[in-house]
């Protein structure tokens, strides 16, 4: 059964950082591009940043760019989003995915999200 889990989420000033991690079982994780998405109250949910099989090509969301950063642990089955100079619109559930075949919007798979929330 594939389980993705993120951890990280929380409460941060504007300006601050946090770092969101997925854990990932129940496939081979290096075979699947990873990717992030969030959702605001009463908004769809939209892609962040995405991740390629071997992390050698990345993929971001114009309105991240610069400021989060995606990565990944293959021997720990393991998928990170490092977020900089965060802004109270970067609040949103964010979503850890994977597909095997999509590496610039990987959506077959979905955890069950953590809460970011920017506010002073």
């Amino acid at each position: 059964e594939v389980q993705l889990v993120e951890s990280g989420g929380g409460l941060v000033q504007p300006g601050g950082s946090l770092k969101l991690s997925c854990a990932a079982s129940g496939f081979t994780f290096s075979y699947y591009a990873m990717g992030w998405f969030r959702q605001a109250p009463g908004r769809e949910r939209e892609f962040v940043a995405a991740t390629s099989r071997l992390a050698h090509n990345t993929y971001y969301a114009d309105s991240v760019k610069g400021r989060f950063t995606i990565s990944r642990d293959n021997l720990k089955n393991t998928l990170y989003l490092q977020m900089s100079n965060l802004k109270p619109e970067d609040t949103a559930s964010y979503y850890c995915s994977a597909d095997q075949y999509n590496e610039r919007r990987p959506g077959k798979y979905w955890g069950q999200g953590t809460q970011v929330t920017v506010s002073s």
